[in-house]
C-alpha cells in the first residue's frame, strides 16, 4: 500500500511530529511506502513529491518545528476545480489513501475528495483550536506557551512603567489562545472574537484600576475582536484571496481609541507569527503522535 501525506493552510508546531508518526506507524504496522508531497495542494497539483523513510532524519523531526513538507494556502475553488487532476496525480503514483494535515480549508477540500471516492483520514491541525469534532488541536498548546510567557514579560515591564498594554494573539473567529493565555498569565481583560466590546467599558475598567491604585493593566485582544456596533469603527482591510477578511491591526486602533478617551498613553505588543514557530510543548508533540 502506498500512502501520501500532504501539510496545507497555515504552519503550527506539531505537523513534523505528525509527518513523522505516519512514516513510523506505516512502516512499522503495515509494511506500507509514504510520500509526501510538498506545499500542500499545491505541489498535489503540480506532482511535485518526496518518498519518506523511517530513518533518522525521520526520528528528528519530533521536536522540530513548522513542516519539512512545506505548506501553502490554496483558494478553495481552485482545489474543487482541480479535483479530477488530483485524483490523477493520486493514480499517476499509485496513492491508495491520502493524509491531509490541516485546518478547515485542507480538511474541507479532504471532504470533497473523499466523496469522489478517494480513501481520505484528515488530521485536524490549527494553533486556534476551532475544528469541529475534536476537543482539541495540536498546536494550540505550544501557541498558548508561547503567548502566556509572552504576557508574564510585558507585566513586570508593565508594572515598572504605570503602563497600559495591549497585546494581539492569533485567533481569526475563536478565542481560545486569547481566553486561555488571558487566565493563564492573569491579563485584566480579555477580548475574543465570540463577545463584541464596548470600548468605553474597556475605558472604565482602565481607569478603575488605576483609580483604585494598581499599578498597571493588561488586555489581551484576539486579532478577530470586534467592537459593538456603533462603539468605534474599525478600518476595513477587505478579503483576501482565499476568502478571509484581511485584519487591520485591532488592539492598535483600539490603543488609540483608548489613548484619545482617557488620555492616557497606551502600548501595544503584536506577537503575531512567533506563536505558530518553533519547537512544539511535549504536550502537542504526544499529541500529534
Amino acid at each position: 500500500m502506498r500512502i501520501g501525506v500532504l501539510t496545507g493552510g497555515g504552519d503550527c508546531p506539531g505537523l513534523n511530529a505528525v509527518i513523522r508518526a505516519v512514516v513510523r506507524t506505516c512502516d512499522a504496522r503495515y509494511d506500507s511506502t509514504v510520500v509526501g508531497f510538498q506545499d500542500g495542494w499545491r505541489g498535489l497539483l503540480e506532482n511535485r513529491r518526496v518518498q519518506l523513510y523511517n530513518d533518522d532524519r525521520n526520528e528528528r523531526l519530533l521536536a522540530k518545528g513548522g513542516t519539512m513538507l512545506g505548506t501553502a494556502r490554496t483558494n478553495p475553488e481552485k482545489l474543487r476545480a482541480g479535483l479530477a487532476d488530483i485524483k490523477q496525480t493520486l493514480e499517476d503514483n499509485g496513492i491508495d489513501v491520502l493524509i491531509p494535515i490541516g485546518g478547515e480549508g485542507t480538511l474541507t477540500a479532504a471532504h470533497w475528495l473523499n466523496e469522489e471516492g478517494v480513501p481520505v483520514v484528515g488530521v485536524p491541525k490549527t494553533i486556534d483550536n476551532d475544528i469541529d469534532c475534536t476537543d482539541v488541536t495540536f498546536g494550540h498548546d505550544t501557541a498558548l506557551q508561547i503567548a502566556t510567557e509572552a504576557i508574564d514579560r510585558l507585566h513586570s515591564t508593565a508594572e515598572s512603567h504605570q503602563r497600559v498594554m495591549l497585546v494581539e494573539v492569533m485567533g481569526r473567529h475563536a478565542g481560545w489562545i486569547a481566553l486561555n493565555c488571558g487566565l493563564a498569565s492573569g491579563a485584566h481583560m480579555t477580548l475574543i472574537p465570540e463577545q463584541p466590546y464596548d470600548v468605553e467599558e474597556v475605558c472604565r475598567m482602565v481607569k478603575k484600576r488605576f483609580q483604585t491604585g494598581s499599578s498597571h493593566f493588561i488586555c489581551v485582544v484576539a486579532e478577530g475582536a470586534k467592537p459593538v456596533e456603533g462603539s468605534m469603527q474599525l478600518r476595513s482591510g477587505g478579503m483576501d484571496e482565499f476568502g478571509h477578511e484581511r485584519f487591520t491591526g485591532v488592539a492598535q486602533q483600539l490603543a488609540m481609541e483608548v489613548e484619545k478617551r482617557i488620555r492616557k498613553e497606551v502600548r501595544v505588543t503584536v506577537l503575531g507569527h512567533v506563536q505558530r514557530g518553533g519547537t512544539p510543548t511535549a504536550y502537542d508533540r504526544v499529541l500529534a503522535t
